[in-house]
């Protein structure tokens, strides 16, 4: 059971049911707020629950930054529960524009560009169509002439051919990925533990087959109704248009009950900003950092 605050209790896969009830009753919108998230995370993140004034709190502990609360999920005395996050660490991080309307704060209120939310319309992303997609259209064509793929839901079965592709993803990173060997390594960290806790955390996903050999996979989970947020995707980067093969097959199948796709943030990596961008985003979800 989440203690109350100040005590506060490592996240545990025995933790998701009482987690889950509370982002039912108050669905989020930012990518970091689904407990496979703050689960999966947790060996980098360091997650530590607690309820504040009836409310959620996620504290979170990385080496390479400052600690922070998330937003804290719930409705009740907020600007008390802020301030009590506050008292533990210096700021809250991570906070969506629409926690910020509810709130009035005497604090700095910073925007975290890097930590944005790149959100499309999964109608978009199936159809692909207009002059802007000319460039993902040309390589899935390119990729459809010299591939024939497999696509499929991801089950259990294939849980051995994805680590395998997450073990070869990590020898080929290229270097501007790596911001940091250590967060290099937290990320493959992540993947394994969707992965390895791909049914307990309810996560659905496709997987790319070619020539018997899993050479993609995504997974993902509901965000709140209108909205699944993808955690991982994974392409072989040797095969040209199959991540994008991939992206609009998950958006005409096993996302097409959603209206939107959150793809989460970008990290501030160059290349994966433009890549992000590259898709059109219907909008960004803008994030902020509350100080003292």
């Amino acid at each position: 059971m989440i203690p109350n605050f100040p005590e506060l209790k490592p996240a545990e896969l025995s933790d998701r049911d009482e987690v889950q009830r509370y982002l039912d009753r108050f669905p989020p919108e930012i990518c970091e707020l689904t407990f496979a998230n703050i689960y999966i995370w947790r060996h980098w993140e360091r997650p530590r629950l607690t309820r504040i004034y009836g409310n959620l709190g996620v504290l979170c502990q990385p080496p390479a930054e400052p600690a922070y609360f998330l937003e804290p999920v719930g409705d009740n005395r907020l600007e008390e529960t802020v301030e009590a996050c506050l008292s533990l660490a210096p700021r809250l991080s991570r906070v969506s524009e629409s926690f910020l309307e509810k709130v009035r704060l005497p604090h700095q209120i910073k925007e975290d560009r890097d930590n944005f939310d790149y959100v499309y319309l999964t109608a978009e992303l199936a159809a692909l169509q207009g002059k802007k997609y000319d460039g993902k259209r040309n390589l899935i064509k390119k990729f459809e002439k010299n591939y024939r793929a497999e696509i499929r839901p991801l089950t259990e079965p294939d849980l051995a051919g994805c680590l395998e592709l997450v073990e070869r993803w990590e020898a080929e990173s290229p270097e501007e990925n790596r911001v940091a060997d250590d967060l290099t390594r937290a990320a493959s960290t992540a993947i394994r533990e969707a992965l390895f806790n791909f049914s307990a955390l309810e996560l659905g996903g496709m997987v790319a087959i070619i020539d018997d050999r899993v050479q993609g996979f995504c997974l993902g989970e509901a965000l709140n109704p209108q909205t699944v947020v993808v955690h991982v995707e994974l392409a072989n980067r040797q095969i040209a248009g199959l991540h994008q093969y991939m992206n609009r097959e998950c958006a005409r199948t096993i996302w097409k009950e959603f209206v939107y796709v959150n793809r989460e943030q970008d990290a501030g990596i160059p290349g994966l900003r433009r890549s992000k961008l590259s898709y059109q985003p219907h909008r960004l979800v803008k994030k902020f950092d509350i100080y003292h």
